[in-house]
């Protein structure tokens, strides 16, 4: 197939021209620098310079690709992660979620193309009672902080219109394995504490095993919402303390609650305290996704990029 990937420079993107090009399909990739097209083609794709928020620049480049299928992999994370400051710090994401959305999805219906795939995200934003562990029929949280309202408002906007337009919702869990990877210099520095204790649940994916279920979603035409995470959900607890080990860090500090909300916030103490991880069974099941690294045990010992 012909496949028209919007955010083809992303952590996902990189890793999914490369995989499809190498299955025998042929692949135009969006970007907004035009100093990436060189990356691009190096992964064997056509390159597109094309702004999201754009609505005709978007139409014309679908039109003109006549794709069979469009992904969605529009993301804007430049500089560190404020957790008080959340939603400033995901906010032309979040415009991407929804206006980038919303001139992707018109381009393809334009164009006829009847596939549409995108990314989106699974962790904070399951509801944060009942069981640690959630799948995809499990609502999202409807109290999130305040810091994260934005945020996840954009979340239920993308995954709702997606649905609507009969195409599928990738529910990505936490990226690891990229080389310039934020979190791993705060962990090495021991300025990633562990908050209370530790109670919060995350559910991790290799960037290789996210690629390979989008492969999967894109060549079996699969609909609906698939939770893209490897097989073992865990506390803050297990997984912080055994990633600094593996990166030759010393463990975590230990903060209270109420010294963490009042250095970091609320989203801070919620996603290391509240937070659900959430099932593949979904993806495993009904795509056949079998994981490189189905557990980030092994992935963070031996699959993070040095």
């Amino acid at each position: 197939m012909h496949v028209y990937i919007a955010g083809g420079t992303g952590v996902v993107g990189r890793r999914l021209i490369p995989r499809l090009v190498a299955r025998g399909h042929r692949v135009t990739a969006t970007t907004r620098d035009p100093a990436k097209t060189a990356g691009i083609e190096t992964l064997g794709a056509q390159a597109v310079v094309v702004d999201g928020l754009d609505s005709a620049a978007v139409g014309e480049a679908v039109a003109k690709a006549e794709p069979d299928a469009v992904v969605h992999q529009m993301s804007s994370l430049a500089g560190k992660l404020d957790p008080k400051h959340f939603d400033r710090s995901f906010a032309m994401t979040n415009r991407l979620r929804t206006e980038g959305l919303d001139h992707l999805v018109a381009a393809a219906q334009a164009s006829g193309v009847r596939q549409i795939v995108a990314q989106s995200y699974t962790g904070w934003p399951n509801i944060r009672s009942g069981g640690w562990v959630k799948d995809e029929e499990d609502p999202l949280d409807p109290e999130p902080p305040k810091a994260q309202r934005e945020s996840l408002a954009a979340i239920r906007y993308l995954e709702e219109t997606v649905q609507k337009a009969d195409g599928t919702v990738l529910r990505y869990g936490g990226f690891y394995g990229d080389p310039s990877d934020p979190m791993i210099p705060i962990v090495r520095k021991r300025q990633f504490p562990l908050v209370g204790g530790g109670t919060g649940y995350m559910s991790w994916v290799h960037l290789d095993d996210a690629a390979s279920a989008t492969a999967l979603a894109l060549e079996q035409d699969a609909r609906g919402v698939f939770n893209i995470v490897d097989d073992e959900p865990a506390p803050a607890s297990e997984w912080l303390p055994y990633l600094a080990d593996c990166i030759g860090a010393k463990s975590p500090r230990r903060l209270p609650v109420w010294v963490s909300r009042l250095a970091a916030g609320d989203v801070a103490v919620s996603m290391l305290t509240r937070t659900r991880g959430s099932s593949n069974a979904r993806a495993k099941r009904e795509l056949g996704w079998d994981l490189r690294w189905p557990s980030w045990r092994e992935g963070f010992r031996h699959g993070l990029a040095r």
